[in-house]
């Protein structure tokens, strides 16, 4: 298990969503924080997407928004990225690759959580 844990916002932007063409935009602000005693650095980045019919979709690559942010012990980096889904619902879940400054390479999981349109909330 590692020392950095992971806060996830999500909503939904209505503005450049286009139900009628089957077009959701979502926002996901995700928060990284280093409760650990060495810095770490986030190198790589993997994604499933699962939208309400079970489609699966994998992105994968390195850093977050551009970034490769080495997060100090105690500290948090905090990123706003989005997602297009063609249903109203879906998930998403992975995992960052960071790397210690001794060069060990660990994994830190994202928990699934939700994109859902504020509608379908009951």
């Amino acid at each position: 298990m590692s020392d950095i844990t992971i806060e996830v916002e999500t909503r939904y932007i209505g503005r450049e969503s286009d139900p009628d063409q089957r077009r959701f935009v979502f926002a996901y602000t995700i928060t990284i924080t280093n409760a650990g005693a060495a810095p770490a650095q986030l190198l790589n980045r993997h994604w499933w997407i699962t939208d309400g019919n079970g489609h699966v979709e994998e992105v994968e690559g390195p850093g977050v928004v551009g970034k490769q942010p080495r997060i100090p012990p105690g500290q948090a980096f905090r990123y706003t990225s989005g997602c297009i889904l063609t249903t109203p619902v879906g998930t998403m879940h992975g995992h960052y690759e960071f790397q210690r400054d001794d060069g060990e390479r660990f994994l830190a999981q994202i928990p699934a959580f939700a994109l859902v349109l504020p509608t379908m909330v009951h």
